[in-house]
């Protein structure tokens, strides 16, 4: 009977931790499936000629014939999207188009301050002139048709005048018949209606396709090029095709947000056939291409993450995590040597060993303001060192952070080896400090490098302790150690927190978290193969 029921409960703890492993692996998969999937799309993806054009700007790579003649190609389609816009822009666009006929009105007197008339012609040009310019804006304010072709064909019949041939008045006379043609298929009741969306949809045209040609270069590097990605670029030509409005449907009942078709909202305007011409030619005017983006992981970004790569936070990931181990393995070990080996059980050994504990459960942003409070605004600047953050600062921060774990994994090591190997050791008559290096360090290094995998997790993927002892969101290559650095862990934080650009940018957020996952991973994979190859070593294999 008791070997039934030893059999059944071996069987049911065998279920019972086979189960645990399937939902272990199951919650795992949950979690860093999908951020693994949208990571991916910041290396593999397809790009567009936009893509292109900022890789052979910023990072001189690229084919600049190939690109020419693909940009020579997308620009005949284009042409045809800015054409549209600014024709149905004359007919709305009244405080411009009020605004130029000031400024033809202000260089014709200019011109005539040079040319050879009277005094007399001169009074009745201007005269005359102020009295075009007063008709145009008085059509231009106007939403009766009767009164603007009124003023319209007042204006048009001193077209062959021959006191403004050849003089900036001629530009009253093609402003006219601009207008008059743009308002043909307008409800002037709704100008400002049309040029509220109108904004929406240049805006969208901007994002879409890049700076108009013939437009000065903007200051800001995202806004020099249109969507790099055709994911992009189809979440944009959504928000083209449709606006989103909130209405009330029934009385009392709060706003719904619906989705209006913008062709609808410009039925029987110039301005309608401009959404099916981009819906129908977006991928001429962009010419989309799978491309593998390998660069991500060397290249520079620019301000907000918005191109680029995470070549710099991939280094500086590295050095912080190496230079802080660099600290925190001899001191992990050396105190916890002492610890098992030489201190004896009394209250001060006791105190030692709560406040490692204790240190161990302490919040991170703690040891990133007694890092700023001691390293950086202390201790550095005691050995003539400079008062700031820098990496330094930072990797002495995150081996206090860690130093807690490594103590109690190499303490654990440590109390693992054998007390026969220490008596054998001491009995030929090897010292302490020999039969310790010699015999019970070699032992315990797999368990002490299992504290360093663990240290290594922590360590690379902390934010808090770094945040103000020496990282920063975009910063030059650092030159030392007394200068700050950017990291993959703290990235990711900046974008999370940012504006509107993470927003914009999804991808490059989940690929930074996954690069880091992925660089955890490696250092990791060191760091198990070393420990195998020293156990397989003490194995005599």
């Amino acid at each position: 009977m008791r070997h039934i029921i030893r059999r059944i409960t071996d069987k049911v703890f065998t279920i019972l931790t086979g189960t645990s492993v399937v939902l272990l692996t199951s919650v795992l998969l949950i979690v860093l499936g999908p951020m693994v999937w949208r990571g991916s799309k910041a290396v593999i993806f397809r790009d567009t000629v936009e893509f292109r054009k900022m890789q052979l700007d910023l990072y001189n790579r690229g084919n600049p014939a190939n690109l020419k003649v693909e940009n020579a190609e997308t620009e005949s389609f284009r042409k045809t999207v800015y054409e549209t816009i600014d024709d149905f822009k004359h007919g709305i666009d009244t405080e411009g188009l009020m605004d130029r006929t000031k400024q033809i009105y202000r260089q014709l007197g200019k011109e005539l301050r040079y040319k050879e008339v009277t005094n007399k012609e001169y009074q009745k040009i201007r005269s005359l002139a102020r009295e075009l310019r007063d008709r145009l804006q008085t059509a231009l304010e106007s939403n009766d048709k009767k009164v603007i072709k009124e003023n319209i064909d007042y204006v048009l019949q001193y077209r062959t005048d021959k006191y403004f041939a050849g003089t900036a008045a001629a530009e009253f006379f093609t402003l006219a018949e601009d207008f008059q043609k743009s308002i043909e298929n307008i409800d002037l009741n709704k100008r400002q209606q049309y040029a509220g969306s109108l904004l929406q949809i240049e805006e969208i045209v901007f994002r879409l396709l890049g700076p108009k040609p013939g437009d000065p270069l903007p200051a800001l590097t995202m806004d020099r090029y249109g969507a790099t990605r055709w994911d992009l670029a189809q979440k944009l030509l959504d928000k083209l095709l449709w606006s989103q409005q909130w209405i009330q449907k029934e009385d009392g009942q709060p706003l719904v947000k619906i989705r209006v078709s913008r062709a609808e909202e410009f039925a029987g305007t110039k301005l309608e056939p401009l959404f099916g011409y981009i819906e129908n030619n977006l991928n001429k005017m962009l010419k989309p291409e799978f491309t593998v983006y390998w660069q991500y992981f060397i290249d520079d970004s620019t301000p907000g993450h918005y191109f680029g790569g995470v070549g710099p936070e991939i280094l500086g990931t590295l050095l912080l995590t190496l230079l802080a181990m660099l600290f925190v393995f001899p001191l992990g070990v050396i105190s916890a040597a002492y610890l098992v080996e030489c201190a004896s059980d009394n209250i001060a050994v006791r105190i030692i060993r709560m406040s490692i504990n204790t240190l161990a459960g302490v919040p991170s942003i703690v040891f990133g303001l007694f890092g700023l409070a001691f390293f950086v605004l202390f201790f550095i600047p005691l050995f003539g060192g400079p008062s700031k953050p820098c990496i330094l600062a930072a990797s002495l921060t995150l081996a206090v952070l860690t130093l807690p774990v490594m103590i109690r994994a190499s303490k654990e090591a440590i109390r693992s080896v054998p007390q026969s190997y220490k008596e054998a050791s001491l009995g030929l008559g090897a010292s302490g400090f020999r039969t310790f290096m010699r015999v019970t360090f070699p032992s315990a290094l797999p368990g002490i490098l299992t504290g360093v995998i663990l240290s290594l997790s922590r360590v690379a993927g902390e934010t808090a302790p770094i945040l103000f002892t020496g990282a920063v969101a975009l910063g030059p290559l650092p030159k030392s150690l007394f200068d700050p650095t950017m990291t993959l862990s703290y990235g990711s934080y900046d974008i999370a927190v940012g504006d509107r650009l993470a927003m914009m940018v999804p991808h490059n957020q989940y690929g930074m978290v996954v690069t880091l996952v992925l660089l955890i991973l490696c250092l990791n994979a060191i760091a198990i193969v070393l420990r195998a190859r020293v156990s397989r070593k003490l194995r005599g294999q």
